[in-house]
C-alpha cells in the first residue's frame, strides 16, 4: 500500500487569514479549528482527503532563516490544480506575485509566496 500524506503543518501570524486566502485561492474549505497545545490556535484547512493546519502559538513569533539552507526546513507546499491559469489569477487577486514558471514533464508549475513568507508551487499535469 502506498502511504498518502494528509496533511502538513506550519506555523502563520494569524490563521484565519491565511485560511481566507486558501479558499478563495485554492477552492479549499476549514475542516476544523479550535485550541491548540501549549494555548494556541490551529485552523484546518483543505480538502475532504488532506489538508494543511494553520498553527499559531500565543507568543511572539520568530523570523526564520532561509528553509533552503536549514536542516529540516519547510522548503515549499506544492498545489495540483486544474485551472493553472484561473489560479494564477486568483494568486495575484490575492495579493500575491507570481515567481518562476517552469515548463517540464510531467508539468507546468509556478512559485509564490504568502504573506506568512511560506512558498507555495503551483502545478498541473495537462
Amino acid at each position: 500500500m502506498t502511504a498518502i500524506l494528509e496533511h502538513a503543518n506550519v506555523t502563520v501570524t494569524t490563521p484565519a487569514a491565511t485560511a481566507a486566502w486558501m479558499e478563495k485561492v485554492f477552492g479549499w474549505h476549514i475542516r476544523w479549528q479550535g485550541d491548540s497545545i501549549d494555548g494556541g490556535h490551529s485552523m484546518h484547512v483543505g480538502s475532504d482527503t488532506s489538508y494543511v493546519a494553520l498553527y499559531t502559538p500565543n507568543s511572539e513569533l520568530n523570523e526564520a532563516p532561509s528553509s533552503y539552507v536549514t536542516r529540516g526546513g519547510l522548503n515549499h507546499l506544492a498545489v495540483i490544480v486544474e485551472d493553472y491559469e484561473a489560479t494564477e489569477r486568483a494568486v495575484v487577486s490575492a495579493g500575491f506575485k507570481p515567481g518562476e514558471h517552469y515548463d517540464y514533464e510531467p508539468g507546468r508549475r509556478f512559485y509564490f509566496h504568502d504573506d506568512n513568507g511560506i512558498e507555495f508551487e503551483v502545478v498541473t499535469y495537462d
